[in-house]
């Protein structure tokens, strides 16, 4: 088995996009509009699967926003300096939710960011 993607339901295909691609650095892999079945997908990522893992961003026609609910807890991503990462998420006008520091009881640098949908993405500082 191998993990393929994550799927995110979001208010506005083209802002999530940009998030996902200006801000975050990925690219955008491929696109499916499906207007009989009142949906688009577009995946982002940094490749493509095989080599890694994706991100599905869902937008369901006439839906602009969900509710995230308690479940729900964050995308992971590895970075080779997460201050540096930081200032050039803040910097593309992204959300800087925790700044980078060690994590709690640990010494792994970590920070966190909020994408446009409200979903966390925690920055990891590791070799990448």
């Amino acid at each position: 088995m191998r993990f393929l993607h994550t799927m995110l339901r979001v208010g506005d295909l083209q802002r999530s996009i940009d998030f996902y691609t200006q801000v975050m650095g990925m690219r955008l892999l491929r696109t499916t509009d499906r207007p009989e079945q009142k949906y688009s997908l577009a995946f982002v990522g940094y490749a493509s699967n095989p080599e890694q893992a994706e991100i599905e961003l869902t937008y369901n026609y006439g839906t602009s926003e969900y509710e995230l609910g308690t479940a729900y807890g964050h995308i992971a991503i590895g970075v080779a300096d997460a201050k540096a990462a930081c200032e050039k998420i803040r910097a593309g006008g992204g959300a800087v939710t925790r700044e980078a520091g060690p994590v709690k009881g640990g010494t792994t640098v970590i920070a966190f960011v909020t994408d446009p949908d409200g979903y966390k993405i925690e920055l990891i500082e590791r070799d990448v």
